[in-house]
């Protein structure tokens, strides 16, 4: 790893953050932590893909999963999974948030609207 990661920095927040900005707000799949700056942005399964989306404008090559027990990390730069130091707390969204999220924004027919 390098200088591409900030273990002190907290996340932007307990969801995807473009998603929660957004006009109507969105909803995601899956939340990804991107690990120099600690944005929150959906996966790539998710509509948006806010998460991929953020490394590619500002070249953050490391994120890890915020998915609650999921310690994964990957690096857009290599595609490749791998290992990496503990983040600052809190390291996922919360357990009574729910997957897809957030409740109350999720449409019925969520899993028409998935990226393979």
């Amino acid at each position: 790893m390098d200088d591409d990661i900030d273990v002190t920095v907290a996340p932007s927040g307990t969801g995807c953050l473009d998603c929660d900005a957004a006009d109507p707000p969105g909803w995601w799949m899956h939340l990804r932590r991107c690990a120099a700056c600690g944005h929150i942005g959906c996966c790539d399964s998710s509509p948006a893909q806010h998460a991929s989306a953020h490394a590619r404008a500002t070249s953050h090559r490391y994120i890890q999963s915020f998915e609650p027990g999921e310690t994964w990390w990957f690096d857009y730069r290599s595609g490749q999974m791998l290992s990496g130091p503990e983040l600052a707390a809190p390291t996922s969204r919360p357990d009574g948030q729910p997957s897809p999220g957030p409740q109350g924004r999720v449409p019925p027919d969520w899993r028409d609207h998935l990226h393979g």
